[in-house]
């Protein structure tokens, strides 16, 4: 029987006996009742059913009296990766995800810095996704960090800048295409039917690579460091991202300040210039391409 074939759930549980032998080393018949409410005949099922799919992973320890990884193991229906990990842990810390949805028998040591939670209204954030479903503009009071004013905005697509939630959006009243913060939106309500393009957002649907490298006034000795902290090849990381999306990203890893000491600093966008162009031509699309359509209309 194929993956597509089999239970979900089977899969599922499939996938925790392989989580609990790479993790934590060790699964014991409870952890299965347990974590899934299943009885004692079908985990033996269960247990049986994968012995026979992977048995090559799995071996029982009969000093211990529970099932080990074996030494060669290569998980078959766990995609295996610290990443994901680390971001549930995280999310668990933030009350984002139930203890449950982590499956240590029990939790190692952790704790992170303070992380300000920007909340976002519910009521507007359904309110700008109906908008984006339907085509349709919303009207806003939004404050800017100059001024608090009434706006009719039409979403196209939302947006993370790694601190912020953001909505991308064809401002009417400027006939320009802009990100306006989701948490600075304190009153709004369903406009009419918006005639733009979204195609026209060149900022948007333009991606750009960034080639990163370590800043070059480190030592050798530090720059080898900073090319294992971001997973470099041959010197650079190359990350690939919508322009709109680049301006925040540079600013957040203060790639934009020349002055900064080289060990604070870190990195270097090797090519800031060429972003920067990029960023410039792709306004200068969009308005072209607005007045072209207007024109048309």
């Amino acid at each position: 029987m194929t993956d597509e074939k089999r239970p979900w759930m089977q899969n599922r549980r499939f996938e925790f006996i392989e989580w609990k032998l790479f993790w934590e080393g060790a699964l014991n018949r409870s952890d299965l009742e347990e974590t899934f409410e299943i009885s004692t005949p079908q985990t033996s099922l269960d247990l049986r059913r994968y012995r026979e799919l992977a048995g090559d992973n799995i071996e029982y320890d009969a000093t211990d009296k529970t099932f080990k990884p074996t030494k060669g193991m290569k998980p078959s229906f766990l995609k295996v990766s610290a990443d994901r990990l680390l971001l549930q842990l995280r999310a668990l810390l933030t009350g984002a995800l139930p203890r449950k949805e982590i499956w240590f028998r029990e939790m190692p040591p952790m704790d992170m810095a303070p992380d300000i939670v920007r909340n976002v209204d519910p009521e507007c954030l359904r309110l700008v996704l109906e908008a984006i479903r339907l085509k349709r503009s919303v009207e806003v009071r939004y404050q800017s960090l100059t001024n608090s004013r009434v706006r009719e905005i039409a979403p196209h697509a939302l947006a993370f800048d790694g601190y912020r939630w953001h909505v991308r959006a064809w401002a009417c009243d400027r006939d320009d295409f802009r990100d306006f913060v989701l948490t600075r939106i304190d009153e709004i309500k369903p406009g009419s039917l918006a005639n733009y393009d979204p195609e026209d957002d060149v900022e948007w649907t333009t991606v750009v690579t960034l080639d990163l490298r370590p800043h070059p006034g480190l030592t050798e000795e530090q720059a080898l460091a900073i090319q294992r902290d971001y997973s470099m090849s041959d010197g650079m990381r190359k990350i690939d991202v919508r322009l709109s999306m680049a301006y925040y990203f540079i600013m957040r890893m203060n790639l934009d300040l020349e002055d900064l000491p080289p060990a604070r600093a870190q990195l270097s966008l090797h090519n800031i210039s060429d972003i920067r162009k990029s960023i410039s031509e792709a306004k200068s699309e969009s308005k072209r391409r607005i007045i072209a359509r207007q024109n048309e209309d």
